[in-house]
Order: structure tokens, then sequence, then C-alpha cells
């Protein structure tokens, strides 16, 4: 099991929500579209931004190939957080057999996520 974990600053986040330049360069379309309908909120791209950095963190050196908008954090329809992976790094977690399960969170100056990654589990 590997796990990441990755705080910041809102005052950064709010810096960065603010650069289109930025969350072009940095998320998927799929995240774009979901961050357009939260008015790109500071809060959600700083979850989502975090949740990227821990996923590079707890997935080590085998993630360096990989491009970070290739892995999408994206909300389901209760509003939890889930990965999803495209390009190289699907190949990798494919490959890897491996499941990935992150948890975000915020308050009014700081943002976290944590990911954690454990071996496939498969039922017969």
């Amino acid at each position: 099991m590997n796990k990441g974990l990755y705080f910041a600053d809102m005052d950064k986040m709010k810096k960065l929500a603010a650069s289109p330049r930025f969350r072009s360069r940095f998320f998927s379309p799929q995240e774009m579209k979901f961050l357009m309908s939260k008015n790109f909120s500071p809060y959600t791209i700083g979850e989502m931004f975090c949740g990227k950095v821990a996923f590079k963190k707890a997935i080590g050196a085998s993630f360096r190939d990989c491009k970070m908008c290739e892995v999408s954090v994206l909300a389901d329809y209760s509003g939890s957080y889930y990965l999803s992976f495209s390009g190289s790094s699907k190949k990798l977690i494919t490959d890897m057999g491996k499941q990935v399960y992150i948890s975000c969170a915020h308050n009014k100056s700081m943002v976290m996520s944590s990911v954690t990654i454990v071996e496939r589990q498969f039922h017969y």
C-alpha cells in the first residue's frame, strides 16, 4: 500500500485559480468541464491540484514520465472525488494492477488531499 498526502495554502490556490494558463495546462478537458460547472472555485481547484500532487507522491518515481493532465480528479453524482486516468498514466496503473482512492477536504485557509494505492482485489 502506498500513500500520498499534500496540503496547500488557500491564498496560493486562489492565485493559481485565477490563471487561465495554469488551468489549461494542468487540468484535463473533463476536469475543465467540471471546474466550469463550479465557476472555477479556488477550493475545488485546490482540492483537485492537491489530489494530483498526492497521487504523484503515492506512486513515486514510476510516475515520472506521465503528464499531470493525464490524471483527472473528478466527482461522482454524490460529489465524492475519484481519479480517472488516460494516456501513459492509464497504462501504468493498469499494468501495475492497482486501485487508487482519493480523499479531499478544505477549510477557509487550507486545502488537502490524500491518495491511497492498494493492490487490486479480484473477486471470483
